[in-house]
């Protein structure tokens, strides 16, 4: 998650420095008493269609690489999200 950027935006799937898939994300709010993660949650969650009090942050609070736990039926779940990903970042 990139904080204090100059808009709200998911700008698509990286790979990060591990290797592994991550969703990177940038937020306007700042990264302070939580405005960034609250940004955060609400943004997926608008994009997602779920609501906000179905995500949070397991991982990485302090951290610009975080976890999330999205709470739901995990079949309803992964079928929207492979939706969502195919409609937003189509394949090259």
């Amino acid at each position: 998650m990139t904080p204090k950027a100059s808009r709200a935006r998911i700008d698509g799937i990286i790979k990060d420095g591990d290797g592994k898939d991550a969703l990177k994300v940038s937020v306007t709010a700042v990264p302070e008493n939580g405005r960034a993660n609250r940004a955060l949650t609400k943004l997926v969650a608008k994009h997602w269609r779920l609501a906000k009090s179905s995500i949070s942050i397991i991982q990485g609070v302090k951290d610009r690489n975080k976890t999330l736990l999205v709470a739901g039926e995990a079949e309803l779940l992964l079928e929207e999200l492979e939706n969502w990903t195919s409609d937003t970042f189509p394949d090259p």
